[in-house]
């Protein structure tokens, strides 16, 4: 049978909301379940309202469900505000003798003590969040020595006392929730299979990965959310793979340093969110003017300004295509899910270097914060092209260098500086072959056309949007990015009501795919495109280069991020 169940995990900022639905993420997983988890959390450090979607599965999920199974309360507020997206039969576990609020109904408000059960458990009060793991756990009577087993691995480093203790705490939870379970909740989870050969990760996570396995070894950054994960990630494994990574003292120090690695000819990367990005501008004509490999992480998020800074948006993505001072080929790469995060990462460093140019992943805070279990990536996979990066024997035959030859492709064949007794020199004036500062308008034309033939190189390499047909279609469901789990999922929720439409996404940018785009539409009575920000970029974007106007847009700007079942709502008002 199909399961689909929907935790929710609340509590204020501090409370530990997110470890919570960590913990019960991973479980299922190793249980063998599909998992997705979304964070929702507001910008401070203690108080306000967070929480944590955790949705298992044993068909594939990549986005939230707004319907909740078992609501875990850690505080009253939770219950206030979620108990509107309650399922019939849902049941809400709470701690009655920290919450005293009588909520009346006992079948579907479920009074666990959990300071008091790990009190006595534990003689730990403070390990209450984890006999509140114990009580969702025992509620869907699911397998106790799963949740001990990862109990033991998360707690183990802080000493056995204190894993043992986390461990009790958390039967304690789990027996109370077994013994006092309403009636007519009746769900169940059972463990399927075993979900070792997966990986629970974030967007972030797999974008950190996915550099580490491209070869990156230079990552300087400010911190700024979202992208602060990755910096944090690569820094915690820089000793293993020997990456150098620089908390610069501003976004403008971190781009230079980026600039400065690749041009001596190390794989360079940096993370950043709009207001970052924009102090990077300037750097990032640097690099475009040098024909400098980089690549950038542009983690989106609501602005204008400081805006919402732990909410999701969709709302850069001209700003990314648009970026610097003059004109430079450039590839936009916009990952569909955690998986994908991964390989576009692989892909942005190949085609930096190869085309010698900046690359821009655009991922969000949806993407960059919510957990997806996957297959473990194989590494065999991953491919390294340095493009026309010449060895130190093709060097050592060389009687002179020109760093910015002319050719009819415009890349350059690319020496490094202090490579045999060749002088590597370029300059962020207007120069000639050779590198040197020039004022000629024939030299300028020809050094600007150079470097804008590489974008023709780069479009061919640009894959097509991932397309999904159903038969009788008569629209097409377009989108970018991290919205890829929501439209899929509406589209296979419409199919089920007896509606058709297609899906066309796009998780590469740019230089854009119009051909790809054009026909997918065209084929189409209606399309209507959907995206998180207010203006309708993407929509912007195709009509820009194909012609076509989309007959609607679904938009949202509220900094949540999509559901099928808002989709589908809105398509109402479209379709």
């Amino acid at each position: 049978m199909a399961l689909d169940f929907n935790f929710l995990v609340g509590g204020e900022a501090g409370q530990g909301v997110q470890s919570v639905s960590f913990v019960l993420s991973k479980i299922m997983m190793r249980g063998g379940y599909n998992v997705y988890s979304d964070q929702d959390f507001e910008s401070r450090i203690r108080g306000g309202h967070s929480f944590s979607r955790v949705r298992v599965s044993n068909k594939p999920v990549a986005a939230l469900s707004e319907k909740i199974d078992v609501l875990l309360a850690l505080n009253e507020e939770t219950i206030d505000l979620h108990r509107k997206e309650m399922k019939d039969g849902a049941v809400a576990i709470f701690d009655g003798e920290s919450i005293k609020k009588d909520f009346g109904d006992g079948e579907t408000f479920l009074n666990v003590p959990l300071v008091r059960l790990a009190t006595e458990a534990a003689q730990n009060r403070l390990m209450s969040n984890t006999a509140a793991i114990g009580a969702a756990v025992g509620l869907v009577d699911f397998d106790f020595n799963l949740l001990a087993g990862m109990l033991r691995e998360q707690f183990t480093r802080h000493g056995s006392e204190v894993a043992e203790g986390n461990v009790k705490a958390a039967q304690a939870g789990y027996d109370y929730a077994r013994q006092h379970c309403p009636e007519k909740f009746t769900r169940r989870i059972k463990p399927i299979g075993n979900g070792d050969n997966r990986l629970l990760l974030t967007g972030h996570e797999a974008v950190a990965l996915g550099a580490m396995a491209a070869g990156c070894k230079f990552v300087s950054g400010y911190p700024m959310t979202p992208t602060t994960s990755i910096l944090e990630y690569i820094a915690g494994q820089s000793k293993s793979f020997n990456i150098p990574v620089i908390q610069a003292e501003d976004e403008i120090s971190a781009m230079c340093m980026v600039v400065g690695a690749g041009y001596a000819g190390v794989r360079a990367m940096t993370a950043t969110s709009g207001g970052g990005f924009c102090l990077m501008v300037e750097g990032l004509s640097l690099a475009g003017m040098t024909e400098t490999p980089c690549v950038v992480v542009l983690g989106q998020r609501p602005g204008p300004a400081i805006g919402l800074p732990t909410r999701t948006e969709q709302g850069e993505l001209w700003f990314a295509l648009h970026a610097g001072h003059g004109e430079f080929p450039r590839a936009v790469l916009a990952p569909a899910n955690v998986e994908d995060a991964f390989w576009k990462t692989v892909k942005a460093f190949n085609l930096a270097e190869k085309y010698q140019t900046p690359a821009i992943i655009l991922t969000d805070h949806d993407l960059a914060n919510s957990y997806l279990s996957v297959p473990r990536f194989d590494l065999a996979q991953v491919k390294i092209d340095r493009g026309q990066l010449l060895s130190d024997e093709e060097v050592s035959k060389l009687t002179e260098y020109k760093r910015h030859l002319f050719t009819d492709s415009g890349i350059s064949p690319r020496a490094l500086p202090l490579q045999g007794k060749v002088l590597v020199a370029t300059d962020s004036d207007e120069h000639n072959e050779e590198g040197h500062i020039i004022e000629d308008a024939e030299t300028r034309k020809r050094m600007m056309l150079k470097r804008m033939r590489k974008q023709e190189g780069m479009k061919s390499e640009i894959d097509k949007p991932i397309i999904h047909r159903k038969r009788g279609a008569k629209a097409v469901l377009v989108g970018w990015g991290s919205t890829y789990g929501a439209i899929k999922e509406a589209q296979e929720l419409l199919g089920k009501e007896g509606v058709a439409v297609n899906v066309l996404h796009l998780n590469e940018i740019w230089p854009f795919p119009d051909k790809a785009v054009a026909s997918m539409i065209e084929d189409s009575v209606k399309s209507v495109v959907i995206e998180s920000n207010a203006t309708g970029q993407l929509a912007r974007l195709i009509r820009t280069e194909t012609g076509i106007k989309a007959t609607g847009t679904i938009l949202k700007f509220d900094g949540r991020p999509f559901s099928a079942e808002y989709i589908i709502d809105e398509l109402k008002d479209v379709l």
